[in-house]
């Protein structure tokens, strides 16, 4: 798998892990990351604005302080992640797992969390504003 940076540049090549290619504090904003297996990866504070990571593997991932805005987190597994202080800011979260994720205070303002699997997650003062979810047949916000 190539993953590719916002200007067009590799991260990883083909043979490499995805896992080493990526550290705390990493610019992958814009990145494509789909289907991409970040299992327990450090990505504390990185900038993954704008990034797909589109059913991305990224189950026990420390994303503490991340910048995900805008970020496409469809069918992502975030099982046990930890989401405290990131920025979701208009993420769509679409049919992804955070079972057991601790988005303890983090920012889901305008983010779409429809058919989201959010069992057991820590949401204490995250903030919901605008976020949208669907319950049935009905469009409803979560704040």
């Amino acid at each position: 798998m190539f993953i590719t940076h916002r200007n067009g540049s590799v991260i990883t090549d083909q043979y490499a892990s995805v896992a080493d290619a990526v550290h705390a504090g990493v610019d992958l904003s814009y990145a494509n990351l789909s289907d991409a297996n970040l299992t327990g990866a450090n990505l504390t504070g990185a900038d993954l604005t704008g990034a797909n990571l589109s059913y991305a593997n990224l189950t026990g991932a420390n994303l503490s302080y991340a910048n995900l805005t805008g970020a496409n987190l469809t069918g992502a597994d975030l099982t046990g992640a930890d989401l405290s202080y990131a920025n979701l800011l208009g993420a769509n979260l679409w049919g992804a797992n955070l079972a057991s994720a601790h988005l303890y205070r983090a920012v889901l303002t305008d983010a779409v969390l429809t058919r989201a699997n959010l069992a057991g997650a820590n949401l204490l003062g995250a903030t919901l504003t605008g976020a949208w979810t669907f319950l049935g047949n009905q469009l409803v916000s979560l704040a």
